[in-house]
């Protein structure tokens, strides 16, 4: 039987990890609400990209249909994971997801170049028995997202035009609300047709049609590039908001068990202190006894 004293510090010891947990779950939120900002403040740019996209497409849309869709052979899959526990299934769920998806494309294993962001994420796909080509770490906050982004570029350029791989994709999981994410994945390159024909369709805002004296490739290119940085920066700020969202919900679990515990402590705190004074009152009542 446990004595008053263990009960302590038992009681003492739950009480400190119910006090960071709670602590963990407000870091959480807080950090939730970063990274929705972030993706908020894409909204603007990215339309100022279609903007300069949809000009562009007036010219050359007829071009870029007429031309060939390639066939997928090598394929780049940027995998967002994180490199933090405590944060449930989200590293398990987007490696089960993003290697299916490969599979299920027709792209064998010796024919993908994987980039990891994140070691755990990187340990679920190569205990599946898929090598990571590249590895690295998840930002600590939205401060280093840009960096991360433009060395992801770097290397998307180095598979294309160094290794042949023709289809970049990304997958990440996408964050809807409270605790709530689901994987996603999205065409990097070559960029989707069908989303550049809706662009090239939609209607100008205003009557007067803007004008470009510059090169249409090194435009386009440019816009291109544009595009890149947006959809690798929201799948950054998506990935660590939905990574965040499992942690919010992994401590409300926490916070649940450790305060039952700490009830059911308290329980067996009350009824062993009643039973050790009821047993050294019987001790006093036959003692006087004895001595009477």
């Amino acid at each position: 039987m446990q004595t008053t004293e263990s009960l302590k510090r038992r009681i003492k010891s739950a009480g400190d990890l119910l006090s960071v947990v709670k602590t963990m779950k407000a870091l959480a939120a807080v950090s939730i609400r970063q990274y929705q900002k972030a993706v908020e403040s894409l909204d603007d740019y990215n339309r100022v990209v279609e903007m300069g996209l949809q000009i562009v497409l007036k010219e050359r849309m007829s071009a870029i249909m007429q031309s060939k869709e390639a066939s997928v052979k090598r394929m780049g899959a940027i995998i967002f994971g994180s490199d933090q526990g405590l944060c449930g299934q989200l590293n398990e769920q987007i490696s089960v997801f993003a290697l299916d998806y490969m599979k299920a494309a027709g792209v064998k294993k010796e024919n993908r170049r994987i980039l990891a962001v994140g070691a755990r994420v990187a340990d679920y796909v190569e205990d599946a028995g898929q090598p990571i080509d590249e590895l690295m770490a998840t930002p600590g906050s939205t401060a280093g997202i840009t960096a991360l982004v433009q060395e992801i570029i770097m290397i998307i350029e180095e598979w294309h035009f160094k290794q042949n791989v023709d289809h970049f994709m990304l997958f990440y999981n996408d964050y809807i609300s409270g605790a709530n994410y689901h994987p996603y994945q999205i065409q990097l390159l070559p960029v989707n047709r069908d989303w550049l024909k809706e662009i090239a369709r939609k209607k100008w805002d205003s009557k007067t049609l803007p004008i470009y004296r510059m090169d249409g490739d090194k435009i386009f290119s440019s816009l291109i590039r544009e595009y890149l940085f947006v959809s690798l920066y929201r799948a950054f700020a998506e990935s660590l908001a939905s990574e965040n969202a499992s942690r919010l919900a992994s401590m409300q679990n926490a916070e649940k068990n450790i305060e039952e515990q700490l009830q059911d402590l308290h329980v067996q705190f009350h009824r062993t202190r009643q039973m050790t004074i009821t047993e050294e009152l019987l001790d006093i009542v036959a003692g006087f006894e004895a001595l009477s």
